[in-house]
């Protein structure tokens, strides 16, 4: 979408390609490749469904005074057990809790109704046998270019990233599946792209372009339709708390339609992100400000709307502020913040 790309800030949409979903890294497929344990795919994940409730940054339901989500806490003493001894996961506490039989000592207790798999006790152990090696979340670190996978079929791969698809694939001891037709691949891209089918004519002179860019030219055409607005808009009014009406008691209708039609333009015309961020935020104060921007500051004026006869102005403007600061949070920066 925006900002040379075409798509929105991957912290804001939950990716659902096929190939997005087949690079989500899960522990058993880590324990099935033996690729080396990954702090942040493979192992934080298991962590902080078990362990963070009670061994994690909330000061006021940590127990026994144990962090996990940081490098300290891991590797913090007490009385002669160290949670996490890299290299040594039969001398780590941790792993001696979460495969002890005692219900006194096991970790997670059993009235956490926590329960880890024995795949997940595994990359646990694996995981220090390693090293035990420490990362940041991962959306607090500088994007870094990865080396490119081997694969066994370097005749495959048609880009770069097909090549992690492959490296996968070939892990899990699948093959790519055949070539899509032509019929499957436009009525794949265009509902990807503008959230309908194509129609039989659009098939058709799809089918009858021989030209060696045929699929470019559908690509480009999709994403200059109107409706590709609509589609990306969708999922950004979503995130943005988009309304006709105000909700609470009422629920009256509001005009707020002005604010859908700019964002389904932004999308359509590739608006820069910057542009999309700051017009969005504070749209009505830049310098001299033109309709539209002031339009696009409607982003801040999503929330429910409360003209009950006893409500109280003061209590209900601090309700929108809180409202607004953690849908900024959520949309632009991935982040729940309350």
């Amino acid at each position: 979408m925006l900002a040379g790309a075409r798509y929105p800030p991957a912290t804001v949409f939950a990716p659902r390609s096929a190939f997005v979903l087949l690079l989500a890294a899960s522990p058993a497929l880590a324990q099935s490749s033996q690729a080396p344990i990954d702090f942040n795919r493979d192992v934080r994940p298991i962590l902080a469904d078990r362990c963070f409730a009670c061994h994690g940054f909330d000061a006021k339901a940590r127990k026994a005074e144990l962090r996990l989500d940081t490098l300290d806490g891991q590797r913090a003493e007490r009385e002669g057990r160290v949670p996490v001894r890299p290299g040594d996961p039969d001398g780590s506490e941790l792993i001696a809790r979460i495969e002890s039989h005692d219900p006194e000592r096991v970790m997670p207790p059993p009235d956490s109704q926590r329960v880890l798999s024995d795949a997940e006790r595994a990359v646990l152990r694996r995981w220090i046998a390693e090293g035990a090696a420490f990362a940041e979340h991962w959306a607090f670190l500088p994007p870094r270019r990865p080396e490119l996978p081997a694969v066994a079929d370097a005749a495959w791969p048609r880009q770069d990233l097909d090549r992690f698809v492959l490296a996968r694939l070939e892990a899990s001891g699948l093959a790519p599946a055949p070539e899509a037709t032509r019929e499957t691949l436009i009525r794949r891209v265009t509902l990807d792209l503008t959230g309908l089918p194509p129609t039989p004519e659009r098939i058709d002179a799809f089918l009858a372009d021989p030209r060696p860019d045929a699929y470019e030219r559908l690509v480009d055409e999709l994403l200059a339709s109107p409706h590709h607005g609509e589609r990306m808009a969708q999922m950004w009014l979503d995130a943005a708390r988009y309304a006709d009406t105000n909700g609470y008691h009422h629920d009256n209708i509001r005009t707020a339609w002005p604010y859908r039609d700019w964002v389904i333009e932004a999308f359509r015309r590739d608006l820069p992100f910057d542009r999309f961020v700051i017009e969005q935020l504070a749209g009505d104060l830049l310098a001299e400000p033109d309709e539209s921007q002031r339009i696009a500051s409607g982003f801040c004026r999503m929330h429910n709307i409360n003209d009950e006869g006893g409500a109280i102005d003061a209590e209900y403007r601090v309700e929108a502020v809180a409202d607004r600061i953690e849908t900024i949070a959520t949309t632009f920066m991935g982040l729940t913040f309350t």
